[in-house]
């Protein structure tokens, strides 16, 4: 089976990056791997270059051109893909592509392979995110796709609300909570040798990216955020890169001047898995608005402080703390998060978007499912 897989962003790389070896190690599969989006790019850690660094074969490069963060740039990358894709994927002809998420440049790559004709295999749809634009790509990649591979029953259960054929939907769990279990961490001592900052005893994690749907109040709720943060005089805080989404620049430049301004603090452009696991290994908490938070980081037993409106609308672990904007609510969540009481509560706590196996039972699906006249669907009803 020749199938394209497609990845745009470090964080969903990360994800599908233990799938990715084994179906390259699996003669079944003939795997070409297209690499896009924010890889490219010098901004986010060109992370093209730690792809390379797993010594997996990169088939195409597509670049998008992403030169800004406004609505035109982003537009403008967006109809780039549908007309690259379109030309790499007839130039590949493969029998299905494989991608996972919402990001515009994934969406570009599904619309060219409806016009080419070719099956879409989709991970992660039925989820929402209420304060995003990517809601609604994900529910319309869900539309475009023929095969699904969701990471909860409820997820399960809303792609076939959208008309899709339950045979055709698979609950297989997180590739992301996956990888948290095979990786194996760095210890203190290699952690800060490898990013040469000393740590503090207690780490904040910090993952903040940009509210998509908001027009307003966007610039005042960083401003809130950073001065509260600034208040964890006793955390060595880590900020991650924000997605490359329409905003990422103000972003960025309130982090940088976060930084100069409070020495515990530090960006790093791309951790790589290994690294970002292990920061959460060690970390009191996430604070943000990243997916991440409610996915991956719950394995932990840890709270993630979640911010804003950004994922309402996904199912959150007990481990989650929603908070708004405001400072002093701000400070009392993370508060909370440090309280005895609260830490017993999660002790036990089972990560809902876990299922064993989640990688080879996605290739077992991949083995079983008849390709042929798949793209002929039918919406199905609920009775």
């Amino acid at each position: 089976m020749k199938i394209c897989i497609i990845t745009g962003s470090r964080a969903e790389f990360d994800l599908l990056k233990n799938l990715i070896i084994k179906m390259s190690r699996d003669k079944f599969f003939n795997l070409k791997l297209i690499v896009t989006g924010a890889h490219l790019k010098k901004f986010f850690g060109k992370t093209l270059n730690y792809i390379k660094g797993q010594k997996l074969k990169i088939n195409k490069i597509v670049d998008l051109s992403i030169k800004g963060d406004n609505v035109s740039s982003i537009s403008n990358s967006f109809s780039t893909g549908i007309k690259k894709f379109s030309s790499v994927l007839y130039e590949i002809k493969p029998d299905a592509i494989m991608i996972l998420g919402d990001r515009y440049e994934i969406f570009s790559s599904a619309i060219s392979a409806c016009l080419n004709r070719i099956p879409i295999i989709h991970l992660h749809g039925g989820e929402r995110t209420e304060g995003l634009i990517d809601e609604a790509i994900r529910h319309s990649i869900t539309k475009l796709s023929h095969i699904h591979l969701v990471s909860t029953e409820i997820y399960k259960k809303r792609v076939i609300q959208l008309g899709e054929n339950k045979e055709h939907v698979y609950n297989v769990g997180s590739l992301g909570v996956e990888s948290i279990k095979k990786t194996k961490f760095l210890n203190k001592f290699e952690i800060e040798k490898k990013l040469q900052i000393k740590l503090k005893k207690k780490i904040a994690l910090v993952c903040y990216h940009p509210e998509t749907l908001s027009n307003t109040g966007s610039i005042t709720n960083l401003k809130k955020f950073f001065k509260a943060i600034s208040k964890l005089k006793d955390f060595t805080i880590i900020f991650t890169m924000p997605n490359a989404d329409i905003g990422y620049k103000n972003i960025v430049r309130e982090i940088n001047k976060f930084i100069k301004k409070n020495h515990n603090s530090y960006l790093i452009k791309s951790l790589g898995h290994q690294m970002y696991f292990s920061l959460c290994n060690y970390a009191s908490l996430m604070i943000g608005n990243t997916s991440s938070g409610i996915i991956e980081f719950p394995t932990f037993k840890k709270p993630t402080i979640n911010i804003g409106k950004r994922q309402d609308g996904r199912i959150k672990p007990k481990s989650v703390i929603d908070s708004s904007h405001n400072i002093s609510t701000l400070l009392n969540k993370i508060s909370l998060s440090s309280k005895k009481s609260f830490k017993m509560k999660i002790k036990k706590l089972k990560n809902p978007y876990y299922q064993p196996n989640t990688s080879s039972n996605i290739i077992k699906i991949l083995k079983k499912i008849k390709l042929k006249n798949i793209i002929f669907k039918k919406f199905i009803d609920i009775k």
